[in-house]
């Protein structure tokens, strides 16, 4: 009897990893990026008035301190999401995440506004790589439904407890030492992203496909020109001549865009997302509703240290029950979510919006803090944490294989987008009429987050069939 052939032994190919090893502390990772950028914002703003004094800024330069940051972030988002899903969402997010640590840590050696500028054009560049694919990596960790629910919670929580504590923090260094040191504050943070990232997320499945230029350079450039004209027209009144021209601009080049793109073998945005009309009902929403809380912080900022006598860590601790109660309720969300549906909660926020805005229009001279602007703070925070996990949900739900980033660098487009929109309206009609009418402005914009809400179709889908993976 021969000797048996021994076949020669081919081992499988090792099955791909997905960021599902540690579920966990991935999440963390990832919140805490968020948590990072969110308060970058309230670090800069309370350090804005020490960098007039310390460098000479004029309203032009410390514009300019804001808006480089702002143009590069909104410009480059949805080159940022293509990114991920061409090169790996975990390589371009710990890149993005090195690029925004990296310039914290020098801005605050900066002499000049030339060279203070320039670093916050790399902080967008980072933060525009860092926020996409960190939003596309939660999609890739976490199913549709309660699990996807929870981590944007987490997210959502991890947020505002960043702005309230960097309101606290930076308004206690701004006070007793210099600004200078406030803007460090994010760097320990970025540091340990970049130290437990890679431990904690694996690389995902890039996708197959190239970069499509036209439509990066048409995108960029029309995101920018929009942030800028908004910017302008927040400052200038909105029939500032270079504000329409830039927001003129913009809409031709977005028009261009569309025509682009839906030629494009490979398009930076697949045009498909949009044909879901929940998914956009949950733009208009995420577009509307940072106009709704915009005008807390910008004039209530402003109407306690210049009217009620407060410094700059008196008002830090006064605006804190706001993001403290977004914090708390992003929990209570997504209980409500499963028993509303996104279209109630989503709609119930909103009405607390309305509700706030319209209640702090009132404010005047002798209102007292506990009884005329503590209550509308609360219902400000409780609506705002309402309205962020129902169109995140509704906008990232039902994608094709592929569009995870695409869909995650639109939300945060429209995020940033109705930042800009909603600052230019409320800054524009309370420069003629007054902040009682900027709060009315907000009270509008909620109005339309409403409206947005109410059309949502019933059930939690989006309308568009989810191919395997995201």
């Amino acid at each position: 009897m021969s000797a048996p052939v021994l076949e020669p032994r081919v081992e499988a190919p090792p099955a791909h990893k997905t960021p599902r090893l540690r579920p966990g502390l991935a999440l963390a990772v990832i919140a805490s990026c968020n948590a990072m950028i969110q308060l970058d914002d309230a670090i800069v703003n309370i350090a804005l008035p020490g960098m007039r004094a310390d460098l000479g800024l004029s309203d032009v330069g410390s514009s300019w301190v804001l808006n480089a940051y702002l143009l590069t972030f909104g410009g480059l988002l949805l080159l940022g999401g293509r990114a991920g899903d061409i090169l790996g969402r975990r390589r371009v997010f710990l890149t993005g995440v090195a690029l925004f640590t990296a310039a914290a840590a020098v801005r605050g050696l900066a002499s000049d506004v030339e060279l203070l500028t320039a670093i916050r054009v790399v902080q967008g560049v980072g933060a525009a790589l860092a926020a996409p694919s960190g939003l596309a990596l939660v999609l890739s960790m976490f199913e549709e439904g309660a699990p996807r629910k929870r981590a944007i919670a987490v997210c959502t929580a991890a947020g505002a407890v960043s702005t309230a504590g960097g309101l606290l923090l930076a308004g206690t260094l701004s006070g007793l030492s210099s600004w200078r040191w406030g803007l460090l504050l994010n760097v320990p943070l970025g540091v340990l992203i970049l130290v437990l990232g890679p431990l904690a997320i694996t690389e995902t499945r890039r996708n197959p496909g190239r970069f499509d230029v036209a439509g990066a350079l048409l995108s960029a450039v029309g995101a920018a020109a929009l942030v800028y004209g908004l910017a302008r027209a927040a400052e200038q009144g909105l029939g500032d001549v270079r504000a329409l021209v830039c927001v003129a601009g913009a809409v031709v080049l977005f028009a261009v865009f569309a025509g682009v793109e839906r030629r494009a073998a490979h398009p930076i945005v697949s045009l498909h997302l949009f044909r879901s009309r929940n998914r956009v009902l949950a733009y208009v929403g995420t577009l509307a509703v940072p106009g709704s809380i915009m005008g807390a912080y910008f004039f209530l900022n402003r109407y306690f240290q210049q009217e009620a006598g407060y410094g700059p860590l008196g008002a830090a601790v006064a605006l804190t029950p706001l993001a403290a109660t977004m914090a708390v309720m992003a929990w209570a969300a997504v209980r409500l979510e499963r028993r509303l549906g996104p279209r109630y909660l989503m709609a119930g926020g909103a009405a607390l919006l309305l509700t706030g805005n319209l209640w702090l229009s009132q404010l005047g001279p002798g209102t007292s803090y506990a009884g005329g602007i503590l209550p509308p703070l609360l219902l400000l925070g409780a609506g705002m944490a309402c309205c962020v996990i129902p169109p995140t949900v509704l906008a990232t739900s039902g994608l094709r294989r592929g569009d995870a980033g695409a869909a995650s660098s639109m939300l945060n487009a429209v995020q940033t987008l109705g930042g800009s929109l909603g600052l230019a309206m409320l800054v524009a009609v309370a420069s003629r009429s007054g902040m009682s009418l900027g709060f009315t402005a907000g009270a509008v914009c909620a109005g339309v987050a409403l409206l947005a809400a109410l059309l949502i179709r019933p059930g939690s889908g989006t309308g568009v069939n989810a191919e395997s993976g995201a």
